[in-house]
């Protein structure tokens, strides 16, 4: 019988509504938990999360029955709904995201870059990160809609 295979890497990115720094230091471990089981019960694999104050980072497989927008869509309302059951009542996402294919010769590279944000963000705002992934993936965009 034929099968239907693939392993395609995903480097996501998107911030909080406004880029506003919601994502506490006490609640990023069991955040990271959290998107790990619900990437798993997508059927996709994590290699990597990491958080800053105003934005989430996740490397991880595309499960073959799915769109990207699905698989971050689901992903975003679920953690949501997380943050709000943990007391942050006025939490939200942006309403877009950004998604980057991974080769799996750098994904010790990406999960490194994803799970050091900390140490990235004392030198660079999560605005300046973003469009330098945009840039670097060739990705065009009109700032005016880049940010909410």
């Amino acid at each position: 019988m034929p099968q239907s295979l693939s392993k395609i890497y995903l480097h996501c990115v998107f911030s909080t509504k406004y880029r506003r720094p919601l994502i506490k230091d006490d609640l990023r471990d069991d955040l990271y938990a959290y998107v790990v089981g619900t990437l798993f019960a997508l059927h996709s694999y994590t290699v990597a999360v990491g958080a800053h104050k105003d934005h989430i980072h996740f490397l991880c497989t595309l499960p073959r029955t799915s769109t990207v927008a699905e698989l971050i869509s689901k992903v975003k309302t679920a953690s949501s709904k997380w943050f709000k059951k943990n007391g942050v009542e006025d939490f939200s996402w942006q309403n877009g995201y950004a998604a980057f294919s991974v080769s799996s010769s750098v994904l010790e590279v990406v999960k490194g870059y994803i799970q050091n944000q900390d140490e990235h963000h004392r030198k660079k705002t999560f605005q300046k990160e973003y469009k330098n992934f945009l840039d670097d993936y060739g990705v065009e965009y009109n700032e005016q809609y880049v940010w909410d």
